[in-house]
């Protein structure tokens, strides 16, 4: 048994049949959904590899690219918008030298845009590794990765 199949069989022993949560978990060990593990997925839960696909590039919080060990997502939707979020956006790109959807050289960082997050009312958000930062701007933002990059903000 590969270390692979090991994996999905313990998640299987946890979620039963339901995919989305095992994908979950695949996601956050993984930091992206490999193909091989997709392949066992699909052999272990009886189903073909083209529904195990269909699910996960149906959600948008799944990947089939490793991502960053940090991920930063900016909502750029219409309220963080009008408050500078894709300004924002634009100097973390050019701060990390990524375009949004993209992930440093190095693995540590990934950046990434939303239309919504469904926090209007704090906005603009960025998204720090699940963590939600509120009423933004370009300086706190940079400020997130320079405390990431000295591991103070773990």
């Amino acid at each position: 048994m590969t270390k692979e199949e090991a994996f999905v069989d313990e998640r299987v022993k946890v979620h039963g049949r339901f995919l989305i949560p095992i994908l979950q978990d695949i996601q956050k060990t993984y930091n992206y959904l490999p193909e091989e593990i997709i392949r066992v997925v699909a052999d272990k839960l009886e189903m073909p590899c083209r529904d195990v696909y269909g699910v996960a590039t149906f959600y948008r919080s799944f990947s089939f690219v490793p991502k960053g060990k940090h991920v930063l997502t900016v909502c750029v939707g219409t309220a963080c918008h009008v408050r500078g979020s894709t300004r924002m956006a634009d100097a973390l790109s050019r701060e990390l030298n990524i375009l949004p959807g993209e992930t440093t050289e190095d693995k540590n960082f990934s950046l990434e845009t939303v239309n919504c997050l469904g926090c209007c009312a704090i906005g603009p958000i960025v998204v720090a590794d699940g963590e939600y930062h509120g009423e933004m701007t370009t300086q706190k933002a940079i400020k997130i990765v320079k405390d990431k990059e000295k591991g103070t903000n773990e």
